[in-house]
């Protein structure tokens, strides 16, 4: 397997940027699990009906008084602990998500603070179910241009807040967890991050939206078609980018949508059913923290070893959508 083709260009200056890898991943998710059989009698189906349609057998929901802000503090720390790095230490902070505890402040300062990161700047990234792999392509940004040393990317979402438990078409699929990576400079073992292509198209909005009624409404059959093509297309893009063929990567980390579009994807593409992580049967559609969960349950599975390429791409609302190649480190 070839290694991908991460060298960087210099800035408008002249000065050659630095690498930028992933230190450590790590996750958090509520302990209250909710089977489909509770979710088939709220929404009228049965239990076969939703594994057949979407591939969860059961997801996490947060119990009453439960914040984002704790799964997101939860998920940095453990990032943090993993990578021997102080709160302190850290630069900036950046939570990825659809829905922050209050309309303000944001979660990313809040989390900042439980975690004791003083000195961090904190901002809130709003990208939908792409938000995390915004996130790290803000945080490597940084690190490469040499503006922060140590950046916390956290993905987090409570999706069962904005989930019509009547609504077949969502209820069987979104749940709640969060996930966080450690970004900073490219070292012996860290392995490195790669371009990270993004993109977007208004015109897909009717089909994912939750307005007043902060109740998200879902297009499914239009939604999917979507996904599947952003996905295939987005995984060959960013591929191509860093001069590898699909047979390079090791493992494919798609967004965590519905199980029948991660075998869509796959099958466009040729792709060995071994090589497409799929979590969604234990964690279901956790929005902006599907990456980093998936990536975090990808190493406790003994799915990545170092000096793997990896694959990371997600589709979300508005539409937005990305991929991008990392090389996994020690």
């Amino acid at each position: 397997m070839r290694s991908p083709i991460l060298e960087r260009t210099p800035d408008v200056s002249g000065r050659a940027t630095r690498p930028a890898a992933i230190f450590s991943v790590a996750m958090a998710v509520p302990e209250q699990v909710v089977t489909n059989a509770t979710v088939a009698e709220n929404a009228g189906v049965t239990e076969q009906w939703i594994v057949h349609r979407t591939g969860v057998h059961e997801r996490r929901h947060v119990r009453e008084g439960e914040r984002l802000q704790d799964l997101a503090a939860a998920a940095g720390r453990a990032a943090l602990d993993e990578a021997g790095v102080a709160a302190a230490d850290v630069d900036l902070v950046l939570v990825a998500t659809v829905g922050a505890d209050e309309l303000l402040p944001n979660a990313a300062p809040l989390v900042a603070l439980d975690l004791g990161a003083q000195r961090a700047g904190a901002m809130d990234v709003g990208a939908a179910c792409t938000g995390y792999l915004s996130g790290l392509s803000l945080a490597a940004a940084q690190v490469e241009s040499g503006r922060c040393d140590r950046v916390l990317v956290i993905g987090a979402d409570v999706l069962s807040r904005f989930t019509d438990k009547t609504d077949r078409g969502t209820a069987a699929l979104f749940a709640d967890g969060a996930g966080a990576t450690l970004v900073g400079p490219a070292g012996e073992g860290n392995g490195l991050i790669g371009h990270i292509a993004l993109h977007a198209d208004g015109v897909g909005a009717p089909a994912i939206r939750a307005g007043d009624d902060r109740i998200i409404h879902m297009q499914g059959h239009d939604t999917f078609k979507a996904a599947v093509q952003r996905l295939s297309e987005s995984t060959v893009e960013a591929v191509d980018h860093v001069g590898l063929e699909l047979d390079d990567i090791g493992l494919f980390v798609y967004h965590q949508a519905n199980a029948r579009i991660l075998a869509a994807v796959g099958e466009r593409l040729g792709l060995d059913g071994g090589r497409v992580i799929d979590c969604i049967d234990r964690y279901g559609n956790t929005s902006s923290a599907t990456l980093p969960i998936a990536l975090a349950d990808a190493r406790e599975r003994g799915m990545l070893e170092p000096g793997m390429n990896v694959l990371l791409a997600a589709f979300g609302a508005g539409f937005t959508w990305g991929a991008g190649v990392i090389q996994w480190g020690a």
